[in-house]
This record gives C-alpha cells, structure tokens and sequence, in this order.
C-alpha cells in the first residue's frame, strides 16, 4: 500500500512517515493545542460565524453519501478529529492523513469507538501522500481544501491514489457564497476555478445540490469523460 521509498513506524496508534531515514515534520495551521476543542469550534464558531451555514446540514450531507459506501478502500485527505466515522460504515478499509498529531489522536478514539476494525492515521501532507498508485476507491476531502498551500499538487495526489472510476467527495467554502464577506481562513477558490483545476488532472467535476452558507459540496470522478 507504501511508496516503496517510505518508511512508516507507529507509535501509540499514529504512522510517522520516515523519508530517507529522516521523519517527516509539519506545522499544523492552529498548533495541536487547540485540537482538544476543535469540535466545540466547529460547531459553536466555524458553522455559524464563519460558514453562515448549518452543521446540521452538513451532517446530513456527510450521512446522505457516505452510509451506503461498503466494503472500499477509503482515504480521507485531512482527517481532523475523526468526525467521518460517525458517517462512513465500519465494513470499509480506512487510511487518514493529517498534519495534526493531536487532532489524529481524537480520529484513533472516535475510529475505535465507531467499531473500525482496518483503519490507519498517517501524519504527513496531502501534497506528499506515501501511497502507492491507484490503490483507493473513494477519497473525502471535508472542509479542507482552502488550508492546501499547493492546491494543484494535492488534487494531483489524488487522482494519482485513487483507482480508475474512483471518487472524491468533497465540501469547501467557496467565495461567491461568502455572501456577507466573512474572513475565511486559507486560500478560497470559486466554483469555476475548482472544476478547472479538477478537470486539468483528470477528474469529472460534479456540484451537489446542497445550499448551506458559504459550503461547496462537490464530487470529482477518475477517468470519467471531462
């Protein structure tokens, strides 16, 4: 399932990659010592004051296309505190990365607490997946995609691990619904610039109809006619 140049060694549930010998290191955007809050802000600040949207909604969404995915080889780029296991049936092979150490810790909870027999954490980047070529069926990407420094290199990844037909499904905020100008964090990216850049790499690009707040919900598919 490696890149064959990579090495892993795991440590209290977490997979440190080894590049060359050396560990691999990164800085997250708000410091692991938020991660133990990082559902509270979510969902007290991030939805209401930030999204202007529902976490209801989005939950919905999460439930609506996730629940009836089984038995698939699943990677989720950026996998904060573990929330899609809520969501994503237990019967499916699970692989998570993340650049926080702390918010992997709450995904190993949440993932055993939600009965996941086969799942692991990887701190690394999502510019530098250490997967082998098209290994997975479905790829999540939740609420992620403005924090990428290199947005082109990661879809990229992407489409690299995922097998021929495979899917991503992602949620992002997007600019044109950021109606009353609320300061995001990251790079935000419209509509039409993400189907651009999805279809450059190979990918169908495929909005979903939910309307909540500043949210883009969208699917991307390998090898589909674009």
């Amino acid at each position: 399932m490696l890149k064959k140049e990579i090495e892993v060694r795991t440590n209290k549930g977490l997979n440190y990659v080894y590049l060359n010998g050396k560990k691999t290191h990164y800085t997250p955007w708000l410091g692991d010592v938020f991660s133990s809050f990082y559902d509270s802000i979510m969902e007290k600040s991030i939805f209401p004051k930030k999204f202007e949207a529902s976490i209801d909604i989005h939950n919905q969404f999460l439930k609506k296309e996730l629940q009836n995915i089984h038995d698939k080889k699943v990677l989720e780029v950026a996998t904060g505190s573990g929330n899609v296991s809520e969501y994503l049936p237990c019967d499916n092979k699970y692989a998570g990365i993340d650049i926080s150490k702390g918010l992997l810790h709450s995904a190993f909870r949440k993932f055993k607490k939600n009965s996941f027999n086969e799942f692991t954490l990887f701190l690394c980047s999502a510019e530098e997946l250490p997967f082998q070529d098209t290994i997975f069926d479905i790829c999540i990407c939740n609420l992620s995609f403005n924090f990428f420094e290199n947005i082109t290199t990661v879809i990229k990844e992407i489409q690299r691990v995922l097998k021929n037909n495979g899917i991503l499904i992602c949620s992002v905020p997007v600019p044109e619904r950021n109606i009353k100008q609320s300061t995001i964090r990251g790079n935000l990216y419209s509509e039409r610039e993400l189907k651009e850049l999805f279809e450059n790499a190979g990918l169908s690009f495929h909005p979903y109809e939910y309307k909540n707040g500043t949210l883009l919900y969208f699917k991307a598919i390998k090898g589909d006619s674009v």
